[in-house]
């Protein structure tokens, strides 16, 4: 199934102040999309199934207590922006290296009223002395073991932080990698807009 614009409250629990901000930011997706390639041009045509409730999904997923929250690469602000308007209460990092994608996401931000939004112009490693997280989420941007690596500064200094990682089919063979320098426990959960995909659930990250 592909959902659309009107499939979204049914599918994600949210209210229609929140999703009035939702709408504001595809509608400068669409816009901006046009001179910044933010998403391929063949999502933007199914942006609502593969950008928005994708991301809306991991709402339900924010463990209890977490008061900062940071998404890595997050290009034109999947997941991170979205759960941001969703949850106002967090304070949401998004790292991305690409000082374009950073000012669209700032407008979004500014548009939507996302004062809670953070937004680091740098690359994932060099933001690890900058703040720690308690959640951290990450959308088609590194194997897991590279991810890791990335994050393991952060799991050395919260032993609670919980990673949650969108993974297609290869998810299993990225375990088995990882579990040769890492140990870790994993949890997964299907995606709702992929059923080759899943939501990879991390926890209690240490060098192997």
């Amino acid at each position: 199934m592909i959902y659309k614009k009107d499939d979204f409250k049914q599918v994600v629990d949210i209210s229609d102040e929140m999703f009035a901000k939702i709408e504001i930011y595809h509608a400068l997706l669409l816009k901006w999309n046009k001179a910044i390639n933010l998403v391929s041009a063949k999502s933007i045509e199914q942006a609502w199934h593969r950008h928005f409730i994708d991301s809306a999904q991991l709402s339900k997923a924010i463990p209890e207590g977490v008061k900062v929250y940071a998404d890595l690469g997050c290009g034109g602000g999947f997941p991170g922006l979205v759960l941001a308007i969703m949850n106002p209460d967090i304070a949401v990092h998004l790292v991305e290296s690409d000082e374009r994608k950073c000012q669209f996401m700032r407008t979004v931000a500014r548009e939507t009223e996302a004062s809670n939004v953070i937004i680091h112009t740098k690359r994932v490693e060099a933001v690890t002395d900058d703040f720690c997280p308690d959640f951290v989420t990450a959308r088609a941007l590194s194997s897991l073991e590279t991810l890791f690596e990335y994050c393991l500064p952060w799991a050395q200094q919260n032993k609670s932080l919980v990673f949650c990682f969108m993974k297609g089919e290869r998810a299993n063979e990225e375990i088995l990698v990882a579990q040769k320098r890492f140990d870790f426990e994993y949890s997964t959960v299907p995606s709702l807009t992929d059923n080759t995909a899943q939501l990879l659930f991390i926890k209690k990250l240490t060098c192997a």
